[in-house]
Protein backbone atom coordinates (compact mmCIF):
# COMPACT_ATOMS: atom_id res chain seq x y z
CA UNK A 1 0.00 0.00 0.00
CA UNK A 2 1.62 4.24 -0.50
CA UNK A 3 2.41 5.48 2.38
CA UNK A 4 0.13 7.11 4.99
CA UNK A 5 -0.71 11.09 3.16
CA UNK A 6 -0.88 12.11 7.65
CA UNK A 7 -3.11 14.20 6.48
CA UNK A 8 -5.26 15.88 9.20
CA UNK A 9 -8.74 17.29 10.58
CA UNK A 10 -9.76 19.01 13.75
CA UNK A 11 -13.29 19.09 15.42
CA UNK A 12 -13.42 21.78 18.14
CA UNK A 13 -16.86 22.34 20.30
CA UNK A 14 -17.43 25.06 21.97
CA UNK A 15 -19.64 27.12 24.81
CA UNK A 16 -21.89 30.12 23.30
CA UNK A 17 -22.30 32.97 26.21
CA UNK A 18 -23.64 36.33 26.32
CA UNK A 19 -20.67 38.70 25.20
CA UNK A 20 -20.99 41.06 28.32
CA UNK A 21 -22.24 38.87 31.38
CA UNK A 22 -20.38 35.31 30.00
CA UNK A 23 -23.40 33.89 30.69
CA UNK A 24 -24.53 30.69 28.99
CA UNK A 25 -26.97 31.77 25.84
CA UNK A 26 -28.76 29.28 24.02
CA UNK A 27 -27.87 28.97 20.18
CA UNK A 28 -30.90 31.03 18.30
CA UNK A 29 -31.77 29.05 15.45
CA UNK A 30 -31.08 31.85 12.89
CA UNK A 31 -27.84 31.93 13.96
CA UNK A 32 -27.31 28.11 13.18
CA UNK A 33 -28.60 28.87 9.63
CA UNK A 34 -26.39 31.91 9.46
CA UNK A 35 -23.50 29.82 10.53
CA UNK A 36 -24.21 27.13 7.84
CA UNK A 37 -25.05 29.33 5.14
CA UNK A 38 -21.83 30.92 5.46
CA UNK A 39 -19.56 27.87 6.68
CA UNK A 40 -21.53 25.04 5.47
CA UNK A 41 -21.57 21.76 7.04
CA UNK A 42 -18.20 22.52 8.37
CA UNK A 43 -20.17 24.05 11.63
CA UNK A 44 -23.39 21.85 13.42
CA UNK A 45 -25.17 21.72 16.95
CA UNK A 46 -23.90 19.88 19.55
CA UNK A 47 -25.45 17.99 22.83
CA UNK A 48 -26.41 21.11 24.84
CA UNK A 49 -28.03 24.31 23.31
CA UNK A 50 -25.17 26.56 24.01
CA UNK A 51 -22.79 24.32 22.07
CA UNK A 52 -21.59 24.45 18.73
CA UNK A 53 -19.07 22.73 16.72
CA UNK A 54 -17.35 23.18 13.53
CA UNK A 55 -15.23 20.37 11.38
CA UNK A 56 -11.63 21.40 9.01
CA UNK A 57 -11.75 19.81 5.56
CA UNK A 58 -9.27 17.37 5.22
CA UNK A 59 -5.74 19.63 5.28
CA UNK A 60 -2.87 17.95 3.92
CA UNK A 61 -0.67 19.70 5.97
CA UNK A 62 -0.57 22.08 9.11
CA UNK A 63 -0.94 24.97 7.09
CA UNK A 64 -3.74 23.76 5.33
CA UNK A 65 -4.94 23.51 8.57
CA UNK A 66 -4.30 26.79 9.86
CA UNK A 67 -6.05 28.34 7.21
CA UNK A 68 -9.43 26.60 7.68
CA UNK A 69 -9.39 26.49 11.81
CA UNK A 70 -8.83 30.58 11.27
CA UNK A 71 -11.24 30.73 8.37
CA UNK A 72 -14.40 28.86 11.01
CA UNK A 73 -13.56 30.48 14.18
CA UNK A 74 -13.51 34.03 12.28
CA UNK A 75 -16.80 33.02 10.80
CA UNK A 76 -18.54 31.56 13.69
CA UNK A 77 -17.43 34.73 15.95
CA UNK A 78 -18.67 37.02 13.59
CA UNK A 79 -22.12 35.32 13.21
CA UNK A 80 -22.03 35.09 17.27
CA UNK A 81 -20.61 38.66 17.61
CA UNK A 82 -23.90 40.09 14.80
CA UNK A 83 -26.31 38.75 17.87
CA UNK A 84 -24.40 39.91 21.19
CA UNK A 85 -23.09 36.19 22.21
CA UNK A 86 -19.16 35.37 22.03
CA UNK A 87 -17.66 32.03 21.87
CA UNK A 88 -15.34 30.27 24.42
CA UNK A 89 -13.33 27.25 23.93
CA UNK A 90 -12.65 26.18 27.20
CA UNK A 91 -13.98 22.29 28.34
CA UNK A 92 -16.43 23.67 31.05
CA UNK A 93 -17.84 26.80 31.44
CA UNK A 94 -16.52 28.33 34.97
CA UNK A 95 -20.10 28.72 36.83
CA UNK A 96 -23.19 27.85 34.99
CA UNK A 97 -25.08 24.39 36.02
CA UNK A 98 -25.54 22.00 33.07
CA UNK A 99 -29.00 20.97 34.37
CA UNK A 100 -30.38 24.21 33.55
CA UNK A 101 -29.31 23.82 30.11
CA UNK A 102 -31.78 21.71 27.73
CA UNK A 103 -30.29 19.17 24.91
CA UNK A 104 -29.09 20.93 21.40
CA UNK A 105 -30.73 21.10 17.93
CA UNK A 106 -31.84 17.94 16.99
CA UNK A 107 -33.12 14.11 18.07
CA UNK A 108 -30.07 12.26 17.95
CA UNK A 109 -29.20 14.25 21.31
CA UNK A 110 -32.57 13.25 22.95
CA UNK A 111 -31.60 9.87 22.71
CA UNK A 112 -28.08 10.15 24.13
CA UNK A 113 -29.76 11.62 26.76
CA UNK A 114 -31.98 8.85 27.56
CA UNK A 115 -29.59 6.64 26.78
CA UNK A 116 -26.84 7.73 29.08
CA UNK A 117 -29.72 8.30 31.82
CA UNK A 118 -28.90 10.83 35.17
CA UNK A 119 -25.50 11.30 33.46
CA UNK A 120 -26.71 13.60 30.74
CA UNK A 121 -27.11 15.88 33.66
CA UNK A 122 -24.02 16.97 34.19
CA UNK A 123 -22.46 16.11 30.74
CA UNK A 124 -21.75 19.79 29.15
CA UNK A 125 -18.49 19.51 27.78
CA UNK A 126 -15.91 20.48 25.09
CA UNK A 127 -13.48 18.89 23.87
CA UNK A 128 -10.96 18.94 20.28
CA UNK A 129 -10.73 15.78 18.13
CA UNK A 130 -7.53 15.79 16.01
CA UNK A 131 -8.27 13.18 12.67
CA UNK A 132 -4.59 12.00 11.22
CA UNK A 133 -5.35 9.89 7.21
CA UNK A 134 -3.73 6.60 7.44
CA UNK A 135 -4.83 5.49 4.24
CA UNK A 136 -6.74 1.87 3.54
CA UNK A 137 -4.56 0.14 5.06
CA UNK A 138 -6.58 -0.88 8.68
CA UNK A 139 -4.39 -2.95 10.86
CA UNK A 140 -2.04 -0.20 10.53
CA UNK A 141 -5.02 1.90 12.29
CA UNK A 142 -4.73 -0.92 15.29
CA UNK A 143 -1.42 -1.08 15.33
CA UNK A 144 -0.52 3.01 15.74
CA UNK A 145 -3.24 3.03 18.36
CA UNK A 146 -2.05 0.27 20.91
CA UNK A 147 1.41 2.10 20.64
CA UNK A 148 -0.08 5.78 20.37
CA UNK A 149 -1.80 5.36 23.50
CA UNK A 150 1.09 6.03 25.50
CA UNK A 151 0.94 9.63 24.70
CA UNK A 152 -2.27 10.80 25.35
CA UNK A 153 -1.20 12.23 29.02
CA UNK A 154 0.70 14.50 26.71
CA UNK A 155 -2.10 15.66 25.38
CA UNK A 156 -4.75 16.20 28.09
CA UNK A 157 -1.69 18.32 30.19
CA UNK A 158 -1.18 20.45 27.34
CA UNK A 159 -4.18 20.82 25.90
CA UNK A 160 -6.26 21.19 29.58
CA UNK A 161 -8.42 24.53 30.12
CA UNK A 162 -11.23 23.28 32.54
CA UNK A 163 -10.41 23.89 36.43
CA UNK A 164 -13.47 25.41 37.41
CA UNK A 165 -17.07 24.12 37.63
CA UNK A 166 -20.31 25.62 39.20
CA UNK A 167 -18.27 28.08 40.60
CA UNK A 168 -15.39 26.32 42.61
CA UNK A 169 -11.32 25.41 41.76
CA UNK A 170 -12.00 21.82 41.54
CA UNK A 171 -8.07 22.03 41.73
CA UNK A 172 -7.44 19.30 38.08
CA UNK A 173 -6.81 20.64 34.99
CA UNK A 174 -9.05 19.34 33.28
CA UNK A 175 -12.04 18.89 34.97
CA UNK A 176 -14.45 17.80 31.35
CA UNK A 177 -12.50 14.18 31.93
CA UNK A 178 -13.80 13.62 35.14
CA UNK A 179 -17.53 14.03 33.51
CA UNK A 180 -17.14 12.19 30.48
CA UNK A 181 -15.68 9.55 31.95
CA UNK A 182 -18.56 8.56 33.38
CA UNK A 183 -20.29 7.67 30.18
CA UNK A 184 -20.23 4.80 28.29
CA UNK A 185 -17.47 3.17 25.83
CA UNK A 186 -15.44 6.07 27.10
CA UNK A 187 -11.72 6.26 28.41
CA UNK A 188 -8.09 4.46 27.13
CA UNK A 189 -8.96 2.31 24.75
CA UNK A 190 -8.51 -1.40 24.86
CA UNK A 191 -5.48 -3.62 24.13
CA UNK A 192 -6.45 -4.45 20.28
CA UNK A 193 -3.92 -6.93 18.12
CA UNK A 194 -5.88 -6.73 14.81
CA UNK A 195 -8.46 -5.31 12.76
CA UNK A 196 -10.72 -8.25 12.51
CA UNK A 197 -10.12 -8.20 16.41
CA UNK A 198 -11.57 -4.42 16.45
CA UNK A 199 -14.49 -5.10 14.11
CA UNK A 200 -15.77 -8.36 16.16
CA UNK A 201 -15.79 -6.18 19.27
CA UNK A 202 -17.78 -3.19 18.10
CA UNK A 203 -19.60 -5.56 15.88
CA UNK A 204 -20.70 -7.36 19.13
CA UNK A 205 -22.55 -4.15 20.29
CA UNK A 206 -23.96 -3.40 16.98
CA UNK A 207 -25.02 -6.96 16.44
CA UNK A 208 -27.02 -6.52 20.13
CA UNK A 209 -28.48 -3.35 19.13
CA UNK A 210 -26.61 -1.57 21.54
CA UNK A 211 -25.12 1.38 18.93
CA UNK A 212 -25.87 1.68 15.61
CA UNK A 213 -22.54 1.95 14.79
CA UNK A 214 -18.54 2.22 15.80
CA UNK A 215 -19.43 5.99 16.03
CA UNK A 216 -20.57 5.62 19.54
CA UNK A 217 -17.51 4.60 20.69
CA UNK A 218 -15.95 7.28 22.58
CA UNK A 219 -12.38 6.18 23.51
CA UNK A 220 -9.87 8.72 24.04
CA UNK A 221 -8.10 7.31 20.53
CA UNK A 222 -9.92 5.29 18.13
CA UNK A 223 -10.52 4.81 14.21
CA UNK A 224 -12.73 6.53 12.77
CA UNK A 225 -15.61 5.39 11.50
CA UNK A 226 -16.39 7.50 8.77
CA UNK A 227 -12.93 8.23 7.27
CA UNK A 228 -9.54 6.09 7.25
CA UNK A 229 -7.97 8.14 9.82
CA UNK A 230 -6.99 7.79 13.83
CA UNK A 231 -8.89 9.65 15.92
CA UNK A 232 -7.24 11.86 18.94
CA UNK A 233 -10.27 12.53 21.13
CA UNK A 234 -8.77 13.08 24.83
CA UNK A 235 -7.97 16.60 24.34
CA UNK A 236 -9.67 19.53 25.81
CA UNK A 237 -10.65 22.49 23.70
CA UNK A 238 -8.20 25.21 23.81
CA UNK A 239 -8.70 28.96 23.68
CA UNK A 240 -5.72 30.14 21.77
CA UNK A 241 -5.84 29.03 17.68
CA UNK A 242 -2.17 28.58 17.28
CA UNK A 243 -1.84 26.10 21.02
CA UNK A 244 -4.54 24.08 18.97
CA UNK A 245 -2.52 23.82 16.31
CA UNK A 246 0.56 22.99 18.32
CA UNK A 247 -1.06 20.25 19.97
CA UNK A 248 -2.61 18.84 16.39
CA UNK A 249 0.81 18.58 15.24
CA UNK A 250 2.28 16.75 17.85
CA UNK A 251 -0.53 14.35 17.58
CA UNK A 252 0.78 14.21 13.82
CA UNK A 253 4.28 13.80 14.57
CA UNK A 254 3.41 11.07 16.85
CA UNK A 255 1.74 8.88 14.17
CA UNK A 256 4.71 9.67 11.56
CA UNK A 257 6.65 8.76 13.99
CA UNK A 258 5.21 5.59 14.67
CA UNK A 259 4.85 4.48 11.06
CA UNK A 260 8.38 5.49 10.70
CA UNK A 261 9.85 3.10 13.42
CA UNK A 262 7.55 0.15 11.53
CA UNK A 263 9.06 0.63 8.13
CA UNK A 264 12.53 0.40 10.08
CA UNK A 265 11.69 -3.11 11.81
CA UNK A 266 11.10 -1.24 15.22
CA UNK A 267 7.96 -0.10 17.15
CA UNK A 268 7.10 1.54 20.43
CA UNK A 269 6.32 -0.33 23.39
CA UNK A 270 3.03 -1.21 24.39
CA UNK A 271 2.86 -0.56 27.85
CA UNK A 272 0.44 -1.70 30.47
CA UNK A 273 -2.70 0.41 30.41
CA UNK A 274 -2.76 0.51 34.68
CA UNK A 275 0.37 2.47 33.93
CA UNK A 276 -1.08 4.63 31.10
CA UNK A 277 -4.05 5.66 33.14
CA UNK A 278 -2.01 6.64 35.88
CA UNK A 279 -0.28 9.27 33.44
CA UNK A 280 -3.17 10.26 32.22
CA UNK A 281 -4.60 10.93 36.08
CA UNK A 282 -1.49 12.93 36.68
CA UNK A 283 -2.05 15.26 33.37
CA UNK A 284 -5.81 15.58 34.54
CA UNK A 285 -4.86 16.66 37.88
CA UNK A 286 -2.21 18.59 37.27
CA UNK A 287 -1.37 19.21 33.52
CA UNK A 288 1.53 20.68 32.44
CA UNK A 289 2.46 21.88 35.94
CA UNK A 290 3.32 18.16 37.04
CA UNK A 291 5.35 15.10 36.34
CA UNK A 292 4.71 12.14 34.96
CA UNK A 293 5.52 8.54 35.05
CA UNK A 294 8.85 7.82 33.02
CA UNK A 295 7.82 4.09 32.14
CA UNK A 296 10.93 3.76 30.87
CA UNK A 297 13.07 5.04 33.97
CA UNK A 298 10.07 3.98 36.86
CA UNK A 299 10.26 7.30 38.26
CA UNK A 300 8.46 11.08 38.19
CA UNK A 301 9.55 13.39 35.77
CA UNK A 302 8.82 16.68 35.02
CA UNK A 303 6.19 16.81 32.18
CA UNK A 304 7.82 19.44 30.57
CA UNK A 305 11.21 17.43 30.47
CA UNK A 306 9.57 14.39 29.22
CA UNK A 307 8.00 16.56 26.03
CA UNK A 308 11.30 17.80 25.27
CA UNK A 309 12.60 14.49 25.12
CA UNK A 310 10.07 13.29 22.77
CA UNK A 311 10.22 16.17 20.52
CA UNK A 312 13.63 15.14 20.32
CA UNK A 313 12.54 11.85 18.34
CA UNK A 314 9.93 13.59 16.15
CA UNK A 315 12.09 15.67 14.87
CA UNK A 316 12.51 14.64 11.59
CA UNK A 317 8.91 13.56 11.24
CA UNK A 318 8.00 17.29 12.01
CA UNK A 319 10.55 17.99 9.28
CA UNK A 320 8.75 16.10 7.00
CA UNK A 321 5.16 16.99 7.39
CA UNK A 322 5.98 20.90 7.74
CA UNK A 323 4.99 21.69 11.50
CA UNK A 324 8.37 21.99 13.35
CA UNK A 325 7.47 24.92 14.63
CA UNK A 326 4.32 24.22 15.69
CA UNK A 327 5.95 20.89 17.09
CA UNK A 328 8.13 23.18 19.41
CA UNK A 329 5.14 25.39 20.18
CA UNK A 330 4.32 22.42 22.59
CA UNK A 331 7.37 23.25 24.31
CA UNK A 332 6.51 26.87 24.78
CA UNK A 333 2.78 25.39 26.19
CA UNK A 334 4.46 23.49 29.08
CA UNK A 335 6.84 26.23 29.94
CA UNK A 336 4.46 28.79 30.60
CA UNK A 337 1.80 26.62 31.04
CA UNK A 338 -1.93 25.62 29.76
CA UNK A 339 -4.93 27.17 29.35
CA UNK A 340 -5.34 25.90 33.17
CA UNK A 341 -2.51 27.77 34.18
CA UNK A 342 -3.31 30.83 32.67
CA UNK A 343 -7.45 30.93 34.01
CA UNK A 344 -5.61 30.87 37.62
CA UNK A 345 -3.66 33.11 37.17
CA UNK A 346 -6.16 35.83 35.54
CA UNK A 347 -8.87 34.90 38.44
CA UNK A 348 -5.70 35.15 41.35
CA UNK A 349 -5.11 38.43 39.89
CA UNK A 350 -8.89 39.79 39.73
CA UNK A 351 -9.13 38.60 43.50
CA UNK A 352 -6.02 40.53 44.28
CA UNK A 353 -7.64 43.29 43.18
CA UNK A 354 -10.73 42.89 45.26
CA UNK A 355 -13.10 41.30 42.93
CA UNK A 356 -15.47 39.01 44.00
CA UNK A 357 -15.11 35.75 43.23
CA UNK A 358 -18.01 35.40 40.62
CA UNK A 359 -16.73 38.79 39.24
CA UNK A 360 -12.91 37.05 39.32
CA UNK A 361 -14.68 33.88 37.05
CA UNK A 362 -15.79 36.61 34.90
CA UNK A 363 -13.04 38.92 34.02
CA UNK A 364 -10.86 35.75 33.21
CA UNK A 365 -13.78 34.21 30.61
CA UNK A 366 -13.40 37.62 29.07
CA UNK A 367 -10.12 37.24 28.59
CA UNK A 368 -10.45 33.32 27.47
CA UNK A 369 -13.06 35.12 24.66
CA UNK A 370 -10.40 37.67 23.38
CA UNK A 371 -8.11 35.00 23.39
CA UNK A 372 -10.15 32.96 21.05
CA UNK A 373 -10.22 35.61 18.44
CA UNK A 374 -6.30 35.42 17.86
CA UNK A 375 -5.14 35.25 14.58
CA UNK A 376 -8.46 34.16 13.48
CA UNK A 377 -10.13 35.57 9.85
CA UNK A 378 -12.97 37.78 11.20
CA UNK A 379 -14.07 41.47 11.35
CA UNK A 380 -14.56 40.82 15.30
CA UNK A 381 -12.04 43.25 17.09
CA UNK A 382 -9.82 41.01 19.65
CA UNK A 383 -9.64 44.51 21.95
Amino acid sequence: MPDPAFSLGIEEEYLVVDKTTMDLAAVPNEMLDAAKKRLGDHVSPEFRDCQIEIGTSVAADIAEARADLAHLRGGLAEVADDRGLALVAVSCHPWADPESRGTGHGARYDKIAEDIGGIARRLMTCGMHVHVGLGEDQELRTDLMAQATYFLPFVLALSASSPYWRGEDTRLSSWRLNIFDQCPRSGLPPRIDSWAEYRKMTGALVEAGIIEDASKIWWDLRPSEAWPTLETRIADVMPRMEEALSVAAFVQCVMRMLWRLKTENKRWRVYDRFLIEENRWRAQRYGTEGTLLDLGRNELRPMEELLGELEEMMETDAQGLGCLDELRGTRRIAHRGSSATRQRRAYDAAISKGAEPREALREMLHGVAQEFLEGVESGVSPK
